[in-house]
């Protein structure tokens, strides 16, 4: 399948409206297309959150920002799509539950399109695997906590990393092995894919 049509047709997607329109948000789904074929790293994410659906921008918010510094890569370096791509498993925002939480992507999202996307990126070296819907779905079912701590079986060219949300600030603070080993191995091969 050409890329474009292969873009046009997931950036029509509308195989979960009647799902979002049921959330407690109501809203429509809006697929966020973020990748080109010359891209080498590869973010694999969970799913748009509200800000990129309404923005639409992946990731510019505070975990974009914890996210940035991670890979120590600038706004204007993490968005150029001819070299990062950002493919997560739920490629619309899937909305809040009643009491304000994020739903988990569908599904039938990642069965109907990342194959196909995945393919069309035949130069990626790394893949950041954010959180434990993009581990299991590349390493198969664990703990996303087990697989952060081990990866050094998956380096360098695969990296799990938890979700750089807020709300994992705690995690980060009882695993400093994370930021004083894992952090600066996963700086150094981005700079050197990225190159």
């Amino acid at each position: 399948m050409p890329l474009d049509t292969l873009k046009s047709d997931l950036a029509a997607c509308t195989i979960c409206a009647d799902r979002f329109a049921a959330t407690h948000t109501a809203h429509a789904p809006k697929p966020l297309v973020w990748f080109e074929p010359s891209a080498r790293v590869l973010i694999a994410s969970q799913a748009p959150g509200m800000r990129a659906h309404l923005g639409p921008v992946p990731f510019m918010d505070a975990s974009g920002v914890r996210l940035r510094d991670w890979l120590g890569l600038d706004e204007a370096r993490f968005y150029d799509r001819s070299k990062l791509a950002i493919v997560p498993m739920g490629f619309c925002f899937p909305g809040y539950d009643a009491d304000g939480g994020d739903l988990p992507p569908p599904a039938i999202c990642a069965r109907t399109w990342r194959a196909r996307v995945l393919a069309a990126l035949p130069e990626v070296k790394l893949t950041l695997l954010i959180g434990a819907r993009a581990q299991s779905w590349h390493l198969g079912p664990g703990r996303m906590t087990d697989r952060v701590a081990d990866w050094r079986a998956h380096a360098p060219d695969v990296f799990p990393l938890p979700h750089p949300s807020w709300r994992n600030t705690a995690w980060l603070k009882r695993n400093p092995w994370f930021e004083a080993e894992l952090l600066p191995a996963l700086r150094a091969r981005v700079a050197e894919v990225m190159a």
